[in-house]
């Protein structure tokens, strides 16, 4: 698959590369096409390359040691994701899988330390997302220790609309299919909770949903009921 420069030089983590610089670049990379549905790689996988997503919608799951799937990220376009290398990892701790057709690009795994020495604000972003990532686990480790099930949730559907919410008419919708057991996997909880939760919002008109589609009419009441208002 041919990469397309313009595309690439349209997300903000190369706006400012020159054309040199970026051919540089993606004269190493290789485009691939992914399927909804499909995995650009597995959990426990050997981490043969790392990867920038610059169309669609991934979510990285992770299997616990008790079985338990749960979803550690949903990986945005212009996200770097997969690389191991700077984890101080051979393999893949999770399971990267499309939820929307995807395009990706994927370097070698040999490539990264050059990757970054001689791209400071591709280095700078995989610092940032590694923040962010651990960041948000302690977040959720703490609403999972702390908060009753129903704010977990709203926290969560909170975070989808901060990432990836498109303002429409009637409220904010969450741009990529999502199901109730992808947020039940988000919040450490079981569908049957998570469709209870979700069937109650609907009945107050806070949000509106359908088959792996979820659009938030009452931002403010949402926001109110992560914080622990009651009505």
């Amino acid at each position: 698959m041919k990469i397309d420069r313009t595309v690439v030089r349209s997300l903000s983590l190369f706006d400012r590369m020159s054309d040199e610089d970026l051919d540089r670049l993606l004269a190493h990379a290789t485009a691939r096409r992914v399927v909804q549905g499909d995995a650009v790689f597995e959990q426990g996988e050997q981490a043969a390359n790392f990867f920038l997503l610059l169309h669609g919608r991934l979510k990285v799951t992770q299997v616990t040691e008790d079985g338990q799937q749960i979803i550690v990220r949903v990986v945005h376009p212009g996200d770097l994701f997969g690389f191991a290398k700077a984890l101080q990892r051979s393999d893949y701790p999770g399971t990267a899988r499309a939820v929307a057709e995807s395009v990706i690009l994927a370097w070698p795994t040999d490539l990264w330390p050059q990757f970054v020495e001689q791209n400071p604000r591709l280095a700078v972003s995989a610092m940032q997302t590694i923040g962010q990532r651990l960041e948000e686990a302690h977040t959720r480790i703490r609403e999972m220790s702390t908060q009753e099930v129903e704010r977990r949730v709203a926290h969560a559907v909170l975070r989808l609309s901060r990432q990836a919410g498109r303002k429409e008419e009637h409220g904010v919708r969450i741009d990529f299919p999502i199901s109730r057991q992808d947020i039940a996997e988000m919040t450490g909880t079981t569908l049957h909770t998570v469709s209870r939760i979700l069937s109650a919002w609907e009945a107050r008109g806070l949000v509106e949903g359908g088959r792996q589609k979820l659009l938030i009419r009452d931002l403010p009441g949402l926001s109110s009921l992560a914080e622990g208002a009651r009505d």
